[in-house]
């Protein structure tokens, strides 16, 4: 059996969620080592135990996963695996990340610049402007469009973001075997044509059942540098996201609307709980990402000469000094240590006014 047969199985395997298994992957290393490791070591790794462990050694249901690849193979999916580098580094980065996600499509999903665009599927002139005007400003900035396929303002953002030469993919709430709503399936065939693509973390056969929907959002959320909510109400399935995307520590923006405006009012909301900041223009977001291109100055020979850094911090000195900023996120991705090692590195660095953070979660050298 090869690896994939058991990351299948680990996504099936009782009680064995998605926030567990990554901690097993940290430890194991693969999904086939979780497998073929003792019940009795297994036990005793932090948050596993005895019921746990056994769990996984009694697991036989491996037709099922058998079955699945059979899908896999038959329509050319890629199964993205947490430990797989294509994974998407952002999403990796949250507590809850996926244990595996089917992809089809060529996007890079670990593309430099990255929004996630959500809104109401009853959307307004007012809205469908605004989400088609920013989309086509955004044109030259070549970012990777994130939304999640429904009616509306996902639409509208998907088929924007094809007029305008950017790469788009939806996430879905659904195994690959259909596309919900229907009426988006050529839609999404343009997406995967188009340099694009479809992402899930449901099987094949999984139907967009209602509490698959704020699952597949913090997909939405997590995978993007900034989520954009265009028009929602207050209890609308964007706030959802928003808020993912806040407890997941990255930028959130929502356009403003009339108060008088039900569709507008999970949006003025979330600027007035400062859970968001008010976007009224492609310029607003990459002022505030430190998107605008940065003009470019001399390292100073200063900055070649830093001294008593250990290895964590001069690997993060390294990559600072190739650019005017870097995102935390790449970071993440070019210095290959984990989340702690980084917020520490940088802590030490700013304690020794070394490097400065700015907005949009990007450092710089001072």
């Amino acid at each position: 059996m090869n690896d994939l047969l058991y990351q299948l199985a680990l996504c099936k395997t009782p009680q064995i969620g998605c926030v567990v298994a990554k901690h097993l992957v940290e430890h194991l290393g693969s999904a086939e080592a979780i497998f073929k490791t003792k019940a009795s070591t297994l036990s005793k790794l932090d948050g596993i135990g005895e019921m746990r462990a056994a769990a996984i050694k009694s697991y036989t249901d491996f037709s099922a996963c058998e079955a699945e690849m059979k899908f896999i193979e038959k329509y050319n999916i890629n199964v993205i695996f947490l430990n797989n580098p294509l994974y998407p580094q952002r999403l990796l980065q949250c507590y809850d990340s996926p244990t595996l996600l089917f992809y089809r499509g060529t996007a890079n999903l670990n593309a430099e610049k990255i929004i996630s665009v959500v809104g109401t599927r009853n959307h307004s002139d007012y809205g469908k402007a605004f989400t088609e005007k920013l989309l086509k400003e955004l044109e030259a900035e070549q970012v990777l469009v994130v939304s999640g396929m429904a009616f509306g303002i996902d639409t509208i953002a998907h088929k924007a973001a094809l007029k305008n030469n950017l790469a788009t993919v939806g996430v879905l709430a659904h195994g690959l075997h259909t596309i919900y709503p229907p009426e988006n399936t050529l839609l999404a065939k343009q997406m995967i044509n188009g340099g694009g693509g479809l992402l899930t973390e449901f099987w094949s056969g999984e139907k967009p059942d209602k509490h698959n929907f704020p699952t597949r959002n913090r997909v939405v959320a997590g995978m993007a540098d900034a989520t954009i909510v265009i028009e929602t109400d207050v209890k609308g399935g964007s706030m959802i996201t928003a808020n993912l995307a806040n407890n997941y520590n990255r930028d959130v923006f929502a356009v403003p609307g009339k108060t008088t405006d039900a569709k507008s009012r999970g949006c003025n909301q979330l600027v007035q709980q400062n859970k968001a900041a008010l976007l009224t223009s492609a310029h607003d977001l990459l002022s505030m990402m430190n998107w605008l291109p940065q003009p470019q100055k001399k390292q100073p020979l200063q900055r070649q000469l830093f001294i008593e850094l250990n290895a964590d911090e001069r690997t993060i000195v390294n990559i600072l000094l190739e650019k005017e900023s870097v995102s935390i996120d790449e970071l993440f991705i070019r210095s290959g240590l984990s989340s702690s090692s980084i917020a520490g590195a940088l802590l030490a660095l700013e304690l020794q006014g070394l490097v400065a953070s700015l907005p949009g979660k990007q450092y710089k050298l001072v």
